[in-house]
């Protein structure tokens, strides 16, 4: 959609960029001219994709792992980065977990881990980088979260979730006005069905995602293709889009106009079927 050199002289850091769409955002930056690092609790998993998003795209990707959960990790992380690229342009908040489950099939701790990697994670990086900048009078600089639909209409059955991405949604907003003094921009992007195999395999393990087409419920009829969020993401991490600052954009096919909640379509699923689908989640997790 850019240029070939819409990014370069940027470095950007990705939280999640190991697989996914973390990590096709990821190849699209590399391919514009950027430096990124990748950052997740899989070292082994990124060094992987940092070897094969170099290769693809001749450029410069780093791996570096951190859990986004804990703020002395992220501070660690960032000052790697800054040592190896000498300064950070950019924070790409992709970092997430989920659960489907009804709420009351939930334990307390089950609904802490998603908060703590979605709405705390994406918080510590905020303050971490946030920080760093104001520090350096570094301007310039800017913020770039991933919501979802759900973060303003809420959604059955993903309620951790929803719960933290509204969060992440008034921070977003908040910081876009408070922290424009200092030259930084927020802004986010409210994804909707963009399958990727290893989220998508836990959400919807077995035949499920078979029984439940997303795609029906999307007006276009169809799911998004990971290019068309990297586009997007692109644009919106590049100087074009300067004058954009806390603002959410939906790219979703019209699917939230349909009907909002993009989970609860499963209220159809039996209490039988629950238990399937927590022995199928409990033995993925399990090897």
């Amino acid at each position: 959609m850019l240029r070939d050199d819409a990014l370069k002289g940027k470095t950007i850091v990705v939280t999640g960029g190991g697989s996914g769409l973390g990590k096709s955002m990821t190849r699209y930056f590399l391919e514009l001219g950027a430096r990124v690092a990748i950052t997740s609790r899989n070292l082994e998993k990124l060094e992987n994709t940092a070897k094969e998003l170099s290769a693809e795209t001749g450029g410069e990707c780093l791996a570096l792992a951190c859990d986004v959960r804990h703020y002395d990790q992220v501070e660690t992380m960032r000052d790697q980065v800054i040592a190896h690229f000498g300064k950070v342009d950019i924070l790409l908040n992709n970092a997430a977990g989920n659960f489907i489950s009804p709420t009351e099939r939930l334990s307390a701790n089950a609904f802490d881990t998603i908060i703590d990697i979605v709405l705390k994670g994406t918080k510590n990086c905020t303050l971490a980088f946030g920080k760093h900048w104001i520090d350096q009078k570094q301007e310039n600089t800017n913020v770039l979260n991933i919501v979802t639909t759900y973060a303003w209409t809420g959604s059955a059955y993903v309620v951790p979730s929803a719960t933290a991405k509204a969060g992440v949604l008034a921070m977003t907003r908040s910081l876009a006005v408070e922290w424009a003094k200092y030259g930084m921009r927020f802004n986010a992007i409210a994804p909707g069905p963009f399958p990727t195999k290893g989220a998508w395999d836990r959400l919807l393990p077995g035949d499920l995602k078979e029984k439940f087409d997303l795609a029906k419920k999307v007006p276009l009829k169809r799911v998004g293709d990971h290019q068309e969020l990297a586009n997007l993401a692109a644009y919106l991490v590049s100087d074009f889009s300067a004058y954009v600052n806390g603002e959410v954009i939906t790219i979703d096919g019209g699917e939230w106009l349909k009907g909002a909640g993009q989970f609860n379509l499963l209220e159809a699923v039996p209490e039988e079927m629950w238990d399937m689908l927590e022995a199928m989640i409990r033995a993925r997790k399990s090897k």
